[in-house]
């Protein structure tokens, strides 16, 4: 696939990384392209850096992993993504979001011309998407939205950074549910002393 990736910190840069050497084609989307975090990502393969709109522009996929305040101002700044699967990967933390909204999706939705927008790769940290391995199991992630096609990539871009399984928690109305999890790790891993080196997986019987 080709994947614009909006947010080249940890967590884009981890998925950048991954999606790179599972022989994606990754277009790096920044502001400067003299100048901006994660540059060593351009040593990667199949990796190369344009402005955000012209990453958009050559990509069927985006993700966003920028800070959950600039959603809207990010969203904004793509240009045209009628036909395109964004991926949404950001979270608000105590508040610091987009005003007037509960999700970051949400405010993408709002405003972008895509209708094809999932939640996916907010629910664990960025240690585990660089390696989601645990001895001999690998952790589990989850996905949000309506758009069937956006989450059907997610799925299978997500068994490409190394997690098992994707599963599919329902459509937008589930955004919400899906930062509030995320939520659950930060305060398992932070303020309840577990330590980043957790995550989750879903058994059956």
């Amino acid at each position: 696939m080709k994947i614009a990736i909006i947010g080249t910190g940890n967590v884009g840069g981890a998925l950048a990384t991954k999606w790179a050497k599972s022989g994606h084609q990754i277009h790096l989307g920044v502001q400067d392209s003299s100048n901006f975090k994660g540059d060593n990502l351009v040593s990667n393969p199949n990796t190369t850096v344009h402005s955000v709109s012209e990453a958009v522009k050559i990509s069927e996929v985006i993700l966003i992993a920028t800070p959950a305040k600039a959603a809207i101002e990010v969203a904004q700044s793509l240009g045209d993504t009628s036909g395109k699967i964004i991926i949404d990967a950001m979270n608000i933390i105590m508040g610091n979001g987009p005003i007037g909204y509960k999700s970051t999706s949400a405010a993408i939705l709002d405003h972008t011309a895509s209708r094809d927008v999932v939640k996916c790769f907010n629910t664990t940290g960025y240690n585990n998407l660089q390696n989601p391995k645990y001895g001999p199991h690998s952790l589990d992630l989850f996905v949000a939205g309506d758009s069937e096609k956006g989450k059907t990539v997610a799925i299978q871009l997500a068994k490409d950074a190394g997690f098992e399984a994707c599963y599919s928690i329902g459509g937008n109305d589930k955004f919400e549910l899906m930062e509030q999890f995320a939520w659950f790790w930060i305060n398992l891993a932070m303020f309840q002393g577990q330590g980043r080196e957790i995550g989750f997986k879903l058994l059956k019987r």
